[in-house]
């Protein structure tokens, strides 16, 4: 299970509490890279032959380019609140917006401005979530930050990726995620021969915390081959 921008291995700690019964259960934690590439390498050199992946946000991309590079090992493949396309325009300056608060105040400075946006919006003063998202942020320095920004603008697109992947996916996304909205996931998944599509409701883009209990079933389910993907390139989306 692959954490996101900023996120370690608690942003899935009910998956992995819940899935255990199920699988062996491995958070890598992307501390320390500057590119997507190296970051896959490294789940790469952990993990066994053949293995499922589930990948969220930032982890979503990492997923798609652990697939890239060893399609045949991964059997099944989850993308949550993730995105496809490369740099847009206007990109880099807003990162460097929060590059510039972690680099003049400090990390809280930026959990404090990151948070907001990330979540749905009747959660953002939430006594128990907003707390735990803010420890994770401050977990990570100032210059493991900057390089995971570095990997997000350097990004490849990913879109040529998905008419190579043949394995079960599940793409799911919280129905109020800003940053990565449901129309950016139903492109991914009618892009997919074989794909089911879950929208996350009363959710925002930190939906493995947001609605745990939810994701966690729709994980087991993925895993167990309770949900059955029928959705993928010639279909109509429709999402749930």
């Amino acid at each position: 299970m692959l954490p996101g921008l900023l996120c370690d291995e608690a942003v899935w700690h009910h998956q992995q509490q819940y899935l255990r019964d199920l699988a062996d259960v491995v958070i890598p934690i992307f501390r320390g890279f500057d590119s997507l590439h190296a970051m896959a390498e490294s789940v790469l050199q952990i993990a066994p032959q053949n293995f499922c992946v589930a990948g969220h946000s930032m982890g979503g991309r990492v997923a798609l380019e652990i697939v890239h590079l060893v399609g045949d090992r991964v059997t099944k493949l989850a993308l949550l609140d993730t995105a496809i396309h490369p740099r847009a325009e206007g990109e880099a300056e807003k990162r460097q917006v929060l590059l510039d608060m972690a680099t003049e105040h400090d990390m809280l400075a930026v959990a404090n401005a990151w948070i907001p946006p990330m979540v749905h919006p009747g959660r953002r003063n939430d006594p128990v979530l907003i707390p735990a998202i803010r420890a994770m942020v401050l977990r990570y320095s100032v210059q493991d930050f900057q390089g995971q920004v570095k990997a997000l603008l350097e990004r490849p697109d990913a879109t040529p990726y998905l008419r190579d992947i043949h394995c079960e996916t599940l793409v799911a996304c919280g129905r109020q995620d800003g940053w990565a909205p449901v129309a950016q996931h139903e492109e991914i998944a009618a892009s997919l021969a074989v794909s089911e599509l879950k929208i996350i409701e009363d959710s925002g883009h930190m939906a493995p915390m947001e609605q745990a209990a939810e994701v966690t079933t729709l994980l087991r389910n993925w895993l167990t081959d309770r949900q059955v993907p029928v959705r993928g390139r010639d279909a109509v989306i429709r999402p749930d």
